[in-house]
């Protein structure tokens, strides 16, 4: 038999639905401005009908509607939305990350390119101005100090990059704690997320929060999520517990390493490493995950720490790479081959010191125009950092060899002191095809081609930044259209749902009159 008062407790559970609804559209309004926040929504059901099929059901025409309940509250989210995303986000860490460490170069050689480049102009020309002039004292001290000015701008150029590089070194740090920082959250979330959806419940704002995470740690490599039931009462809809796999630049799984794993609450710290072990001091030799060791040319997971470190300098195939060090490498190479080169030149030549004293000095090897100060050690590294003019000529604008040996009656090597063609061999030296490093070309053109791959580098790395930086924008602004807050479709269900509590309440109040009809207006005929 049907209750008496099914009016009301039809109407109180669509009385009690409804504001349900209308606090989770106060919930998405107070949000709309939260990072990372996904709208939410109550998902309206029917109770069940009255009265259950059964022998023994009441003799009423057909089963009765008892009205509404707020089956769950859900999180609206698209799952493939996010996967396009994390792609597109570690390609973007990885390229934007690159971009940023070759532009801080090409400033640094820009500098050399255009401020100091005036520096070797006047150092050329005062090598021409001597070859004119050789006895002239005013233009050996002017060659004396363009010689130490462009050794200074070398020394700069140097200095300034191993600055950046530290920098690096540092940033390296700062990266790799907030990368563990970040996997230890979301494992801590995970734990929450799993006691609360065994009891039937959805952590929404949990999982916004899980997925802001992932989203940041989507930029530092390339990895896939994994979804692992909570068990339990979970609900069918329930997201449970992330399960997280580090992914290769094909997207596919990387030696299987777990960075986390969401079934037994445990996630694995990274630690970049040299060939020491110890504290980051060196070119990177490997990167360990867990227990596993990974070599660092084996570490191919996009993302901005694979950048950074390929700026910073590691180790393959047992020689050091890196875009800081390549460049330090190729103006040690061109530094190296040109003073070989020029004090090769300058040492068999006269200086003015040796033809007045009639013999070459330093025993007949003459005097050397440029030296390395200490510690150079005499290889080819650091011989930009550690470029100087020599002792010799800083001491005395006499020791610059601007006569060209030549042999007396006698046959005997001599000079004169009007004699200025050594110091135009010596300016010839610019243009003179050396070997540098297995490429053979002048010392112009060996620069200019350093300055060229590097400005193709950066013009790479900028396209691929802007064209990964509008694909994730593009996939992100879809994801936003499915889960960001819209204040006018908010407001439009704040309406709907405040009339439909009204239309609620007037109905019940009708169902009170009705009862109230029947409870103490029936019976009263003839009183």
């Amino acid at each position: 038999m049907i209750s008496t008062f099914h009016g009301l407790e039809t109407m109180r559970r669509a009385l009690s639905t409804q504001q349900a609804a209308l606090y989770t559209t106060g919930h998405n309004i107070a949000n709309a401005n939260t990072p990372g926040y996904s709208r939410q929504r109550v998902n309206f059901t029917q109770t069940e009908a009255f009265p259950n099929p059964a022998f023994n059901k009441p003799g009423i025409p057909g089963q009765l509607g008892t009205g509404v309940k707020a089956g769950e509250i859900q999180r609206i989210r698209d799952s493939f939305l996010d996967l396009q995303f994390r792609g597109e986000n570690a390609k973007l860490g990885y390229w934007s990350t690159k971009y940023a460490a070759l532009e801080r170069m090409e400033d640094v050689m820009n500098e050399l390119d255009n401020g100091n480049a005036k520096v070797i102009n006047q150092f050329w020309q005062a090598l021409e101005d001597v070859s004119a002039n050789p006895e002239d004292a005013g233009a050996r001290a002017v060659l004396q100090q363009r010689g130490v000015a462009v050794a200074e701008a070398f020394n700069h150029t140097y200095e300034s990059i191993e600055t950046i590089q530290r920098d690096y070194r540092d940033q390296i740090g700062v990266e790799n704690s907030r990368v563990n920082s970040v996997l230890n959250q979301i494992n801590e979330i995970n734990k929450q997320i799993a006691s609360v959806e065994v009891h039937g419940l959805l952590p929404n704002d949990l999982y916004d929060k899980r997925d802001l995470l992932v989203d940041e740690l989507s930029q530092f490599m390339n990895i896939e999520v994994e979804r692992v039931p909570s068990g339990g009462n979970a609900k069918e809809m329930a997201e449970g517990r992330y399960t997280i796999h580090l992914l290769d630049n094909n997207g596919q799984r990387l030696n299987d390493i777990v960075l986390l794993d969401g079934s037994t609450f445990e996630y694995n710290e990274i630690s970049v490493t040299d060939a020491d072990g110890g504290q980051l001091d060196g070119p990177v030799t490997e990167i360990l995950i867990g227990g596993t060791a990974i070599a660092f040319e084996d570490f191919n997971s996009n993302g901005s720490l694979k950048a950074m470190i390929e700026a910073y300098g590691y180790m393959e195939g047992g020689e050091v790479k890196g875009i800081y060090n390549e460049m330090m490498q190729n103006l040690d190479t061109m530094i190296s081959v040109f003073v070989e080169e020029f004090n090769n030149v300058h040492s068999s030549g006269w200086s003015l010191s040796e033809i007045e004293a009639g013999e070459k000095a330093n025993g007949g090897a003459g005097y050397n125009f440029f030296e390395f100060a200490d510690p150079h050690g005499g290889g080819v590294q650091g011989s930009a950092k550690y470029l100087k003019v020599s002792e010799a000529i800083l001491s005395s604008t006499d020791n610059i060899a601007a006569a060209r040996e030549v042999l007396d009656e006698n046959g005997d090597p001599t000079a004169y002191a009007g004699d200025g063609s050594n110091a135009l061999n010596l300016a010839n030296v610019k243009g003179t095809q050396l070997n540098y490093g297995g490429q053979t070309a002048s010392l112009d053109s060996f620069y200019q081609g350093v300055i060229g791959r590097m400005a193709v580098g950066v013009s790479e790395a900028s396209n691929m930044t802007n064209n990964f930086q509008s694909l994730a924008n593009s996939i992100n602004e879809r994801r936003q259209a499915v889960s960001s807050v819209s204040l006018d479709e908010e407001l439009a269900n704040m309406i709907q749902f405040q009339h439909a509590y009204n239309a609620a309440a007037r109905n019940m109040t009708a169902v009170d009159e009705m009862l109230d009809t029947i409870i103490n207006g029936m019976g009263r005929v003839g009183r």
